[in-house]
């Protein structure tokens, strides 16, 4: 399959190129699509090669659009225009095969966008490829795309979220006159994965209810059926616990397929080079180190242990809280005993085969570095962040 993408360098069609290249090259284990050529055509193309493209393509996304042209009389030639070329040269080539057209939610032209250029020239967009799909019998499939966010979107420009982030992993402060406005977003990733879909068949349909989407099998126009809506002031609250999260090593809950979980991805995306790398407190002494790594909201904290040739950690116990050693560098000694009994359970454990070992309620516990030479690097897990004023860990030796 030849696949030509226009736009190809724009914020959609980048994360889709990229994407297609990975499947093309077998890195791509999830998707089995078979791929020859990615065709990527932009603004800065040799125009010549439009024609080559059109007559060899299999399917074509149309992602070039304009967004912020300096007239507003730019927005039908931008939208429009090019459409038009690309689907007269598809014409000329008798290639009739599928085109997907990325539009706009402002197509619908309803409360605020019912006076902007830029959703009446998506609006003749979609026109466009609906009269050439009656006229020619190819099969068009017209997206209607609410705001979009995700990794390599341009900040300061038409992205809400894409300016947050930007300026929230940079320092700068974030501008929101109402906090109570609320977006559909649509995640880059989720976006991509409806357009593999499209490409084997299985796109999504639907119509539209005024602004908002309904699913349905013969729907005129395609969607991506996960969006999210959620308020400007969210938004900026979830980012301002990612930042905060190298200082208080408190993980938000980001819970699978969760908006804030996409946020954060989409926040990482923005981190200039010295924020990548941050300090973690080590509480250090004669017998090595503890450090806390990540504590989560609702499931504890994991820390790193250090403990030098021959010395012994732990000998305490607690009424609640339970923990998982696991040993990653050197050979080590786990003991526990249940309080009021003089049985002791031991259990000896390295590096050599990566074991996880419960410590139990109720069983004052240890952990001992076997080795004469090499420290002892221990991952510990426990399923409660430590609180000063409920610690629930009493002293008691093996």
């Amino acid at each position: 399959m030849n696949i030509l993408v226009t736009g190809a360098k724009g914020f959609v069609g980048k994360n889709l190129c990229e994407t297609l290249k990975s499947i093309r090259n077998g890195k791509d284990c999830i998707h089995h699509i078979k791929i020859d050529d990615i065709f990527e055509y932009d603004i800065d193309s040799d125009f010549e090669l439009l024609d080559e493209y059109c007559s060899k393509a299999d399917f074509v996304f149309n992602l070039a659009g304009i967004n912020r042209p300096k007239n507003e009389s730019e927005f039908m030639d931008g939208n429009v225009g090019f459409a038009s070329v690309l689907l007269e040269k598809l014409k000329n080539a008798n290639n009739l095969c599928p085109v997907m057209l990325s539009s706009s939610v402002q197509a619908t032209l309803i409360g605020r966008y019912g006076k902007l250029d830029y959703g009446k020239s998506k609006l003749a967009g979609e026109n466009l490829f609906f009269d050439y799909a009656a006229k020619t019998g190819a099969r068009v499939l017209v997206y209607r795309f609410p705001n979009l966010f995700g990794k390599w979107c341009r900040p300061n420009y038409n992205s809400a979220v894409a300016t947050f982030c930007y300026n929230t992993a940079n320092d700068l402060p974030i501008q929101i006159n109402d906090r109570n406005t609320e977006l559909e977003l649509l995640y880059i990733d989720d976006l991509v994965e409806e357009m593999l879909a499209a490409l084997e068949g299985n796109e999504h349909h639907c119509e539209f209810e005024g602004l908002k989407t309904v699913l349905n099998n013969d729907g005129k126009f395609c969607t991506v059926p996960i969006t999210y809506h959620i308020t400007l002031g969210k938004i900026a609250d979830l980012l301002n616990a990612f930042k905060t999260q190298t200082k208080t090593l408190v993980m938000p809950e980001i819970p699978e397929n969760s908006f804030a979980k996409k946020l954060y991805s989409t926040y990482l995306s923005y981190l200039p080079k010295e924020k990548t790398i941050f300090p973690l407190k080590m509480n250090a002494d004669d017998r090595g180190s503890f450090t806390e790594i990540m504590k989560s909201e609702k499931c504890g904290q994991f820390s790193v242990n250090i403990s030098k040739p021959g010395i012994t950690k732990g000998q305490h116990w607690h009424n609640s809280k339970w923990e998982l050693f696991i040993v990653v560098s050197g050979h080590a000694l786990i003991q526990e005993r249940k309080i009021g009994s003089d049985e002791i359970w031991s259990f000896e454990v390295s590096s050599k085969k990566i074991e996880a070992v419960h410590m139990l309620p109720g069983y004052t516990h240890s952990i001992t570095n076997l080795s004469e030479t090499e420290d002892l690097i221990t991952i510990m897990w426990a399923n409660e962040q430590f609180s000063p004023s409920k610690p629930d860990t009493f002293y008691e030796e093996i």
